[in-house]
């Protein structure tokens, strides 16, 4: 994959508000956001204001080191909390191959998922998404 996606600080906050909005018209009704440590800390922040939710909190899932994808018996997941139930939104910058989405939601089955960004292996995974993305590597703004 040596082809790239670059995504801009403007774009990256356009596309939280879209996503920010497809939640909003939605019929769930949100109470608690989780990031997914790391790519899901910006999106959940702006996530929270979008829809004025305070109470956030952060889950850790460590299924890379550097660029090289870990085994599934390596993939650290690291939580305080263990009640992410149906008023829980749970939200990442990218679906890529829908592998940490697939991860949590055996864990949460009851939480809803949110990725700003989906990849073809990850379209279908995530409850929201707004943007689709080909199968090329994508570097973010903070990257």
């Amino acid at each position: 994959m040596t082809e790239k996606i670059y995504i801009s600080w403007s774009d990256f906050h356009q596309h939280v508000k879209l996503l920010a909005e497809q939640i909003k018209s939605s019929t769930k009704d949100f109470k608690q956001i989780v990031a997914v440590s790391r790519g899901g800390l910006l999106p959940a922040g702006i996530l929270s204001y979008e829809l004025n939710i305070r109470n956030c909190e952060l889950i850790n899932v460590s299924s890379y080191d550097d660029s090289k994808q870990r085994s599934d018996k390596d993939v650290e997941i690291i939580s305080k909390s263990m009640n992410y139930g149906a008023e829980t939104l749970i939200v990442d910058d990218l679906a890529d191959s829908g592998r940490t989405v697939k991860m949590l939601k055996n864990l949460y089955p009851s939480a809803s998922f949110a990725c700003v960004y989906a990849k073809p292996q990850g379209r279908e995974i995530a409850d929201f998404q707004t943007i689709s993305l080909p199968d090329k590597w994508v570097v973010f703004p903070w990257d």
